[in-house]
């Protein structure tokens, strides 16, 4: 495993004749697009724009990144890449665990699938060698027993259960893969394309094994750098800090409450009040917290596996009660039990969808039936029962309310008659963030190239205190500058691929010197951001060729006209139009679109 070769080992896989073929990716490719997401996206510029998200034609790319699987920390993810069914942009989602390092550790860069196969199969990895296998013995079934299934077949021991579930299979459009049963490529509907081809899961046995580096001691070195600035208490991932290690990514719950910056029944409201707290990462710690596993060369351990010891979901054991889906699935519908939130997640977990999106379907369909715009009885806000039911009957279309909503909120609104229900932008609901309170999360989300998305900037590191950034989350001025710059740096740090919460600890730095050493090239903090700023305007460059062009940056009415009335955020509004101006400059992009002399500037052309 040698990040210096990164690029020559990625599977070319027809679904269609079962045939696979290993070609390198071009060599400058991998210099410009250094592999995950970067990487990705090249793979589905080349194939084309234009395809059709469910068709044969689209092509899923799964891509590490030259330090997936290494002994760096929090290495342990790798890239899905395809073009969205939620969305019609390219879309990118990225996994922990184990699969992504077993990958790398079985020999190979990256696989890339295209067609569909006749039957259900499943791609099975080891010693360099890939193979289709017949699945139909695990086709309908949910990701736990799938996982199970192979497991009994291959042995639990080095091995990793990369799996589509029924909605998938069924091809909900935020469909996702999950792998050892919790950790997801979660957004975008990347588990549909699979769907759509028949292919239900990538079976992975290897071994560990090390890197190879020029300079063993430098690498020891880098790498004790990283670790000493992750556990120092300055940093949410330092375990003494009480943030991440302690409470998991919930930890932001009460935060986001108290700022007025956490959206309550679908957006209407800015906070949920005292009832944040029954939700939130601290109480979850004190009542039901039992375990904290880890993924790959991961020191911050933020998941968090929980058991419910009583009521409707007694005996429930699962990871992991993520800052994202509890929020959805509570203050975003006005729920506030947690033993029905964690089992909505395990539900998801099984079914293999994407509980952001799902949440925001259900709270659509609650606000709808609050205004009476439904024509059968409705969901009610907080009915935590109905809401359980009603996960399954999305996740396997099995009845017409289902099926609605397996659609996204998007198209429900639409469907409905009132498309201003859905909190989307670009066809992707948003996260739990809300642009009255947290100015730079929204700008965020309009230029976001997958729709709505906190993780292509991350501005709430900033805007929350976490990072020493002064950035006032009210003010829209600056923020321009401070989007295009996260965006850029994640943009590099999903191409490596590294876990997000690496930049909670790390810089531009650090994440060049890790990878210059592991190279063997000179490699600085500027490479880094031109690296990042190429890879954001190749996808900017795929989705205006895919037709989202002027106007297509935008924001749900509601967060540009009703102000806020709850604390922390109370009178405000997105303040949109400026701030795009603003972005626009900074990028160099002409309402939206990046024009093709930007695009030879960076070498894309």
């Amino acid at each position: 495993m040698d990040a210096r070769t990164f690029g020559e080992a990625v599977a070319h896989v027809d679904l269609a004749t079962g045939a696979v073929e290993m070609r390198p990716a071009p060599r400058d490719w991998v210099e410009k697009y250094i592999g995950g997401r970067g990487l990705g996206v090249r793979y589905l510029l080349e194939n084309g724009p234009e395809v059709d998200p469910l068709s044969p034609e689209n092509q899923l790319c799964f891509m590490n990144g030259p330090l997936s699987g290494s002994e760096a920390s929090m290495s342990g993810r790798w890239a899905c890449v395809t073009k969205s069914p939620l969305t019609g942009t390219v879309t990118d989602s990225h996994q922990g665990g184990w699969t992504a390092a077993r990958v790398r550790w079985a020999g190979f860069d990256g696989l890339v699938f295209d067609g569909r196969a006749p039957k259900p199969v499943y791609a099975f990895l080891e010693d360099g060698r890939l193979e289709l296998r017949d699945a139909s013995a695990v086709w309908g079934q949910g990701i736990h027993d799938t996982v199970k299934f192979f497991q009994e077949r291959y042995g639990a021991k080095d091995l990793s259960v990369c799996a589509i579930g029924p909605a998938g299979e069924e091809q909900v459009r935020f469909a996702a893969w999950l792998n050892e049963d919790d950790r997801a490529f979660g957004r975008g509907g990347t588990g549909a394309v699979a769907g759509s081809k028949n292919l239900k899961a990538i079976v992975v046995r290897a071994p560990r094994r090390t890197s190879t580096v020029e300079d063993p001691e430098a690498w020891k070195d880098a790498r004790r750098k990283v670790l000493d600035r992750i556990r120092d208490e300055a940093h949410i991932t330092s375990p003494k800090k009480g943030g991440l290690s302690v409470y998991g990514t919930n930890v932001l719950m009460n935060v986001a409450n108290t700022m007025g910056a956490l959206p309550t029944r679908n957006s209407q409201l800015t906070a949920f009040g005292e009832r944040a707290e029954k939700i939130s990462g601290e109480f979850v710690q004190e009542s039901i917290l039992v375990g904290d596993p880890t993924c790959h060369a991961c020191p911050v351990a933020c998941k968090k596996e929980v058991e419910i010891e009583e009521g409707p979901y007694a005996g429930l054991r699962m990871e992991s009660v993520e800052y994202e889906p509890a929020w959805s699935l509570g203050a975003n519908c006005d729920n506030d039990d947690i033993a029905s939130i964690a089992k909505m997640i395990d539900q998801c977990n099984d079914l293999g969808m994407d509980p952001i999106e799902l949440g925001n379907a259900l709270s659509l369909y609650m606000e709808a039936t609050e205004k009476s715009w439904v024509k059968d009885d409705g969901l009610e806000w907080g009915d935590a029962s109905a809401m359980v039911a009603l996960v399954e009957e999305i996740g396997r279309r099995s009845t017409p309310l289902g099926n609605l909503l397996a659609e996204g909120p998007a198209r429900a609104g639409q469907e409905i008659g009132h498309p201003e229900l859905a909190m989307a932008v670009k066809g992707q609901a948003i996260p739990a963030y809300d642009p009255r309170g947290l100015k730079g999360m929204g700008l965020g989300y309009a230029t976001s190239n997958r729709g709505a998305c906190h993780l292509r900037a991350y501005t709430a590191g900033a805007e929350t205190g976490v990072l020493p950034i002064d950035a006032d989350p009210l003010a829209w001025q600056g923020k321009g500058a401070l989007v295009k710059a996260f965006q850029d740096l994640h943009a590099f740090s999903d191409s490596l691929d590294l876990c997000k919460f690496s930049a909670f600890a790390e810089t531009a730095e650090e994440y060049a010197l890790q990878y210059a050493i592991a190279l063997g090239e000179a490699f600085g903090p500027d490479d880094v951001a031109l690296t990042g700023e190429r890879i954001y305007n190749l996808e900017r460059h795929y989705n205006n060729r895919a037709g989202f062009r002027e106007g297509s940056d935008d924001l749900p009415a509601r967060f540009l006209e009703e102000p806020s009335t709850l604390a922390g955020s109370k009178g405000e509004v997105s303040e949109l139009a400026p701030m795009l101006e603003e972005y626009y400059r900074e990028r160099g992009w002409v309402e939206g679109v990046a024009p093709e002399a930007k695009l030879r500037e960076l070498g894309i052309l």
